[in-house]
């Protein structure tokens, strides 16, 4: 994954709904952020699988830091 491409991913995430990023489930979100991705750039099924693992891998960051945008203390991981 380019750094471009992250700092794309990560713009999208400070810009999108902080209620849209809690609301979702974890396969809706990952699925929902990657479409939004993909009607900006034209990703590759290589640079789409590598975007999926990555959100995967940060949805409790996701999560918190939109829930810190709504003045909400982040729940608990469990």
């Amino acid at each position: 994954m380019t750094p471009t491409m992250l700092r794309q991913l990560w713009s999208l995430i400070e810009n999108s709904q902080a209620t849209t990023l809690i609301s979702l489930d974890d396969a809706t979100l990952v699925q929902w952020l990657i479409k939004q991705l993909k009607t900006r750039n034209s990703l590759n099924g290589k640079e789409a699988d590598l975007i999926n693992e990555y959100i995967q891998s940060r949805l409790s960051l996701i999560r918190d830091l939109a829930e810190e945008r709504l003045g909400r203390e982040p729940s608990p991981s469990v």
